[in-house]
């Protein structure tokens, strides 16, 4: 008897709260919000689910064409993965390769958004024009005109540095070496992934009012100190976005490191985690392999993701 009339004016209390909450509106933002829930519960959390699910399975070839019965492994595909010293090459391959064109594409777009505050409009607009259609280009597109630019006999960069007397790049092969096919197909992610850096980045500076640089620089602020002190801090939302959305973009990175280095590289040298759980599932043939690197991919783009917005939360740049 105690425990029900006890619970009456909690449950009330509760009652009360949500009529309360529906009357001053404070549920109406989630509201419009459901079908934005709903798309991405269709489109990601549902593949994310088979993902996970495959990937606890022993499911190959046999097993796609119903020729043997689906065998439940559990963590079974997860500890080969782990005890394979090849998954860690491969790891590690991706976060160098991964750090490398996030750290470039930053440097590049942000670089060429200060130039192009400081440009004329006709040339601003080439600028943005040419930038844009890099972007643009397909991933596949893009890798074959790398590739054949920096081709050891045909090549016009190899052609252009032996006319310039060194002689030693004479049919130079640039993805023979580990870090050199790193390199190339690096240069050609940032060359591909700068410009969405530069647009967001000088749609930011454009937003700036000009007359606190403006009382910078008459306080004798130098342009560096201008910089650091007045346009990086209020960048910060736009810098958080366009970092993140590179982090993404290169951590999965598969058509140029699968095309300009022929799959991976001499003995798999230049793979990265997209491209070896290509290899395992559709060459190998053991898609619950495949699909368990796929599943280590995702929770490390999302722990990287998680630190990141933590770190520039408790800096208090993030809301």
């Amino acid at each position: 008897m105690s425990r029900s009339t006890s619970a009456r004016p909690r449950s009330g209390g509760d009652r009360l709260r949500l009529r309360t909450a529906l009357r001053t509106g404070r549920f109406e933002p989630w509201l419009y919000l459901v079908p934005a829930f709903v798309v991405l519960g269709v489109m990601l959390v549902y593949p994310i689910y088979q993902l996970v699910l495959v990937s606890m399975y022993d499911y190959g070839q046999p097993q796609v064409t119903g020729a043997e019965p689906l065998r439940f492994v559990g963590a079974d595909n997860y500890r080969r993965l782990f005890e394979d010293p090849r998954f860690w090459e491969v790891l590690s391959n991706t976060v160098i390769f991964a750090v490398l064109c996030v750290c470039g594409t930053l440097l590049v777009g942000i670089a060429l958004a200060v130039l192009a505050t400081r440009l004329r409009p006709w040339v601003r607009t080439a600028l943005f024009l040419v930038s844009l259609g890099a972007w643009a280009t397909p991933a596949v597109t893009g890798s074959a005109v790398w590739l054949f630019l920096f081709d050891p006999t045909l090549g016009l960069v190899n052609q252009v540095l032996v006319g310039i007397g060194l002689d030693g790049f004479a049919g130079h092969s640039w993805t023979y070496e580990k870090w050199s096919a790193f390199g190339l197909v690096a240069a050609q992610v940032i060359w591909c992934s700068f410009p969405f850096v530069m647009v967001a980045v000088y749609a930011g500076i454009t937003a700036i009012p000009a007359e606190l640089v403006e009382a910078a620089r008459l306080d004798g602020a130098s342009t560096l100190r201008v910089a650091w002190s007045v346009l990086i801090p209020m960048l910060r939302p736009v810098l958080t976005i366009v970092t993140i959305q590179s982090i993404i973009w290169d951590f999965k990175i598969f058509t140029q490191i699968y095309i300009m280095t022929s799959g991976g590289g001499v003995d798999g040298q230049n793979l990265v985690l997209n491209v070896y759980a290509y290899q395992q599932a559709f060459a190998a043939n053991s898609y619950g392999l495949g699909s368990a690197i796929g599943v280590v991919l995702t929770l490390l783009l999302l722990a990287i993701t998680l630190v990141y917005l933590h770190i520039r939360r408790r800096s208090g740049e993030v809301l």
